[in-house]
């Protein structure tokens, strides 16, 4: 924790989300309440949009929109993604400007917390952050300095005090406040770039204690989330439309590096720049097909990429809401190009992820010496939970058991506030 001399009145509580972001306040021993973000929205993407034709910068909704009309200028989003990552201290070119990946984050918080002050009257200084049960699988080095950077951007955006939260405690903590009788619970956040999961015992009557740490029996969590299942998707469906996968004269698929990239959200601006569209013109010889080709360097040269992945995403929203096919309009790129996106594509193309989600479930439940019956309920948080191939993934490995989706994008915000009240 961060700590100076400040007003101990009010604590944010702030969601940092890969794809969306959060944000509740509470007064000193009060209930949370969400603050709206855009409008009487609650939560807004994670994303800043820098206009190079006015000059100014713009969040959330706002972003994406002024991207998708077309507006010169930068996208960035998932910029949690980064966290951990030496790309975050990485410099790119804003409106002739050189500015890093961590100042980009920095002046996203400080906006959240601009919007905060303008709902509440005054500046908040104290602020618990949700951060995921791992930043970075597997490597505690990369995920110590993950936090530290999160750290880093919360003081620099104006806060002095600076605390962090698990993000499925916060939404346990939460989803606490309803229940009627004590409950063990399984909480499954799973947002746009991890899936994280606690076992923990809940209750009116263990609300005031001060010290909850015997409540939690378990956690664990994995770096899966939903820019994942939008970049298989984006990889099966849309890429082979460029030349992932397409055989050249010799016989020898098209070096898959460029798709990749291009339907990963916060590698898409990389492929933007003069060095990476030179590499892909050079990739010309590798394609029987150069129509093939001259569709990856529209989407290069035309920095098509986030509008792409965007209406990837968006079929997958509308594919999983409507358990029906859709199309992803890629007219952007050329005249009535799509491809299209069955129920079944979508199930089998995220099998694997899905399985390895739902394995880290299982994990966690078998870490608390559980067994399914004990579990009264599966509680659902962070906007991916909501895919209906892992609900019904999740609904299969743990038959009988429950389960409520809870506030997909405030609940763990409100839970971080709670905790800081």
């Amino acid at each position: 924790m961060v700590s100076t001399a400040s007003s101990r009145s009010a604590t944010l509580g702030i969601d940092f989300g890969t794809s969306n972001s959060a944000v509740s306040y509470a007064p000193e021993g009060g209930l949370a309440s969400l603050i709206p973000l855009e409008g009487e929205a609650f939560s807004m993407p994670t994303a800043v949009f820098y206009n190079a034709e006015d000059r100014r910068t713009h969040f959330g909704r706002d972003a994406v929109a002024q991207y998708l009309a077309g507006t010169e200028g930068r996208l960035m989003r998932s910029l949690k993604s980064l966290l951990g990552s030496p790309l975050l201290l990485e410099k790119t070119e804003v409106n002739h400007q050189q500015i890093s990946y961590q100042e980009i984050v920095t002046t996203f918080l400080a906006e959240l917390r601009r919007r905060a002050t303008r709902e509440l009257g005054e500046a908040p200084t104290r602020v618990v952050m949700g951060r995921p049960v791992h930043f970075v699988d597997d490597d505690p080095e990369r995920d110590a300095l993950a936090q530290e950077s999160l750290l880093a951007a919360a003081v620099a955006a104006g806060f002095r005090e600076v605390s962090f939260q698990l993000e499925p405690i916060a939404a346990a903590l939460d989803y606490e406040r309803r229940l009627t009788r004590e409950s063990m619970v399984l909480v499954v956040d799973l947002g746009g770039g991890t899936s994280d999961f606690t076992v923990v015992r809940l209750g009116p009557e263990r609300m005031g204690a001060a010290d909850r740490g015997s409540d939690i029996l378990a956690t664990s969590g994995v770096h899966i989330g939903g820019t994942d299942f939008d970049q298989k998707l984006s990889l099966e469906q849309v890429m082979p439309l460029m030349g992932y996968r397409h055989l050249g004269p010799q016989q020898r698929e098209v070096p898959s590096r460029v798709f990749f990239d291009l339907a990963t959200w916060h590698l898409i601006q990389w492929q933007y720049q003069p060095r990476a569209i030179s590499q892909a013109q050079a990739l010309r010889v590798n394609y029987s097909d150069t129509r093939l080709h001259a569709r990856l360097m529209e989407v290069l040269k035309r920095r098509h990429g986030h509008h792409i992945a965007h209406e990837v995403e968006q079929a997958k929203i509308r594919c999983s809401q409507q358990e029906a096919g859709t199309q992803i309009d890629l007219s952007v790129i050329e005249k009535g190009l799509h491809a299209t996106l069955e129920v079944a594509d979508m199930q089998g193309h995220l099998s694997s992820l899905l399985s390895r989600t739902v394995e880290c479930a299982r994990t966690c439940v078998q870490r608390a010496d559980l067994a399914d019956g004990a579990l009264d309920a599966i509680y659902l948080t962070g906007g991916s939970s909501a895919l209906k191939p892992f609900q019904h993934t999740l609904q299969a490995e743990f038959p009988g058991v429950p389960m409520i989706e809870g506030d997909l994008f405030g609940g763990v915000a409100s839970g971080l506030a709670c905790i800081g009240s």
